[in-house]
């Protein structure tokens, strides 16, 4: 297996990849040629068949594909020149190839959940999360099988259960710390934040956004799923249940970062603190991983909005 991170300008490549877009176009002159997205676990890469022949066999979007191409440098990127193509055949490749995951135990990380769960005293908010996440198999293998994100921080295999442990911790070191913090609400929060993201995300090896999560998004689809689950408890309490749907509201934490609501609550202003804090560092953590052995300074994160640098001297 030849990996996208690994490719070098130059290089003559017959791999398999996962075709994640494919479209026709036309160059200026009116000559059709085909435009790629190709994937493996390590990335992306742009690919273009420029010769439509009989060697560019059928395939859709979605396809692993067999391709024979020359790996060249274009505007500073690389890019594949495809030359032959044929849908891939079962047995030829690994699909954990062209799933990127977790390097984290999963078990392990679902079992810290199902603990903290274990440790709330509220009787309402322990049963609504017993339901959701121990007793519904539906949900705790989604749980554990989706992403975090499409590609900002934690887009990988279990990245969501990662990165929900992450927060909750963080909220249940800071719950004791300040006054009037409920830590049953505030665990209940952190570990439902980003509950609508199993909606909102489709399976691997897609991992791209589903019709609910480009129409309504997870915040939106998360509130809901809270509504639905609370009736599920007897006699939940009203008031409990705007609590923790105002967290997951507010938990980006301002309006241009998504939020329809600011975090009015302790909780939830913990919460979106506790939500970033994982987020940003994670994706300083995914860029720094990315140099070189001789490089400290990763060049402009156009997510970040800054050059970022490894602390070595």
């Amino acid at each position: 297996m030849k990996y996208i991170e690994d490719l070098r300008d130059g290089e003559n490549i017959v791999v398999h990849y996962l075709c994640k877009k494919k479209e026709t176009l036309k160059t200026k002159g009116g000559k059709n040629y085909m435009s790629m997205i190709l994937a493996d676990k390590t990335g992306t890469i742009s690919a273009k068949v420029w010769t439509l022949n009989n060697d560019i066999q059928s395939f859709e979007a979605g396809d692993f594909i067999k391709i024979e191409a020359a790996v060249v440098t274009y505007v500073d990127d690389l890019q594949l020149n495809v030359r032959k193509i044929r849908k891939s055949m079962a047995g030829e490749y690994l699909p954990a190839d062209y799933v990127p995951t977790t390097d984290k135990d999963i078990d392990a990380i679902y079992a810290a959940i199902c603990e903290m769960i274990k440790s709330i005293e509220n009787p309402h908010i322990g049963q609504l999360l017993t339901n959701i996440f121990i007793e519904n198999a539906k949900i705790k293998n989604d749980f554990m099988t989706n992403s975090a994100a499409r590609s900002m921080h934690h887009a990988y295999m279990g990245g969501l259960c990662e990165h929900t442990l992450s927060v909750a911790q963080i909220c249940d070191f800071l719950a004791p710390r300040y006054k009037f913090v409920n830590r049953d609400l505030l665990i209940a929060a952190a570990l439902l934040h980003d509950i609508g993201k199993i909606f909102e995300l489709s399976d691997f090896p897609e991992n791209d956004y589903t019709d609910d999560g480009k129409l309504l998004g997870h915040i939106i689809i998360g509130v809901e799923f809270i509504a639905t689950e609370a009736a599920k408890v007897e006699d939940f309490p009203h008031t409990l249940k705007s609590l923790l749907q105002h967290c997951i509201l507010s938990h980006h934490g301002r309006h241009e970062y998504g939020s329809p609501i600011l975090p009015k609550t302790m909780e939830a202003m913990l919460l979106s603190y506790a939500d970033i804090t994982d987020a940003h560092t994670k994706m300083l953590e995914e860029s720094l991983e990315k140099l070189p052995a001789s490089g400290d300074w990763t060049g402009y994160n156009r997510a970040m909005e800054r050059d970022l640098r490894k602390s070595s001297f």
